[in-house]
């Protein structure tokens, strides 16, 4: 087996080992994990300091814990409603479903409905599970669930800039990029695969 210098960087930091070759790192589970506590703390996440000891050597994860987060995909005829909110990273008005986080003794069908109410002025019902998944598996607590409904009353959306979608177009919007982040375009695809396959 060869020696080499092992570089790899997590989080801020880099670390470096000589070690022999070896495939403990993506193919066998660790010795044991340690949690070294909170590093740092808001109001919308904490971040912790986790430890893997593997055989040869350890790597060090600081995983940002946002807690679960909840989304609906509303549809009424055959149009998506897709809330406009600004996001510092594109600095600009984004395409988005309603989501949140889910409040503490929230459940995410709840957190659904409330965020659809606080970002479109729309009051959803019937909702059904679509999908759940965990959009990282190594540095980001934000598991996800995300829901469907063609139920919604208007109670207040004159408030709000929200707009209805063909989803043919939503399908447009996220291959030019107008429909860009993750959530969306996860749930926009696994509604149009859903409703396709009936």
């Amino acid at each position: 087996m060869l020696n080499q210098q092992h570089l790899y960087r997590h989080g801020s930091k880099i670390f470096m080992h000589k070690h022999k070759f070896h495939t403990e790192e993506t193919s066998l589970l660790p010795l044991r994990i340690e949690n070294k506590g909170i590093v740092y703390k808001d109001d919308f996440k904490k971040i912790e300091k986790i430890h893997a000891r593997f055989k040869d050597f350890t790597k060090e994860y600081l995983v940002s814990d946002f807690g679960l987060k909840a989304a609906v995909i509303v549809v009424k005829e055959g149009n998506v409603l897709l809330a406009r909110q600004y996001r510092i990273l594109i600095n600009g008005l984004s395409y988005e479903i309603p989501a949140g986080r889910v409040s503490k003794n929230e459940s995410p069908k709840e957190a659904a409905i409330r965020e659809c109410l606080e970002e479109t002025g729309f009051k959803c019902g019937g909702l059904k599970p679509l999908i759940s998944y965990n959009p990282d598996l190594e540095y980001t607590r934000n598991h996800t669930y995300v829901f469907y409904t063609n139920n919604a009353k208007d109670i207040e959306s004159d408030k709000f800039q929200c707009v209805w979608v063909r989803l043919g177009d939503c399908m447009k919007m996220i291959q030019n990029g107008k429909i860009s982040d993750c959530m969306s375009i996860l749930s926009i695809l696994a509604y149009e695969r859903k409703i396709k396959g009936k």
